[in-house]
């Protein structure tokens, strides 16, 4: 039977970046995380469980997700796996917008189908989805905007159908942030905009207000996009 006591969070993305530091940060809280990403994990603790597979995969995903809840109830969900390709209008690649698509969109879709309904059924649990500051659209990431765009109307939706079961549903937005991803030669001749705050968002920052959205003080909170921007969207 799964363990309905011992808290248990799923993370993807874990191999890095925000998803590694939002891991870091829940097993400092006496969490069990599963972290799920196709690149290994360079984290070590007895409280942590490494599930190496590619995220787009269905079969993959259903069977770990099999696994993890045949023994825990998980208690939160987090999706932080992402990547960033960039494309101006007549080079636009479809393949790349469709994977970021399915990376994006159809595996939080997926993850939400599955984890959501046993959170209802438990009448606690927090899904936190980390979405981007450009979700609004920008020029040259069309694509990639229009996939962090899609995750607010699904979380707020979600949102909606879950907060009478106490169960949450919010999206974290940070501006750019200092991770593996802006140096990815996948994005060669794009400079991050650096915020008014004249330095990178750090992953710490991202994961302290993921863990405070898991936390009961923070149980009135649903259906939010809450940007970390330092200063972007503030008017000067």
């Amino acid at each position: 039977m799964p363990d309905l006591l011992s808290p248990c969070a799923i993370v993807t993305g874990t191999s890095s970046g925000i998803g590694q530091a939002i891991a870091l940060k829940l097993l400092s809280e006496g969490w069990h995380v599963h972290g799920i990403d196709i690149a290994p994990s360079k984290l070590s603790s007895s409280q942590f469980s490494s599930w190496m597979l590619d995220l787009t995969q269905i079969d993959e995903l259903d069977k770990a997700l099999d696994q993890i809840m045949s023994q825990h109830v998980p208690q939160i969900l987090v999706h932080a796996a992402g990547v960033l390709r960039v494309g101006s209008l007549g080079s636009l690649d479809m393949g790349v917008g469709h994977f970021m698509w399915q990376l994006h969109v159809d595996v939080a879709t997926r993850l939400a189908n599955r984890i959501l309904p046993l959170m209802q059924e438990a009448r606690h649990g927090r899904m936190i989805l980390i979405g981007s500051r450009v979700s609004s659209g920008i020029a040259g990431r069309s694509q990639y905007a229009a996939t962090k765009a899609a995750l607010l109307s699904l979380a707020r939706s979600w949102a909606a159908e879950c907060i009478a079961y106490g169960v949450t549903v919010n999206v974290v937005s940070p501006a750019a942030t200092d991770t593996p991803m802006l140096k990815d030669p996948a994005r060669a001749n794009t400079t991050p905009r650096l915020p008014p705050i004249g330095r990178l968002i750090q992953p710490d920052e991202v994961a302290a207000l993921v863990a405070y959205l898991t936390r009961p003080e923070a149980a009135a909170i649903t259906g939010q996009d809450i940007a970390i921007c330092g200063g972007s969207s503030v008017q000067r």
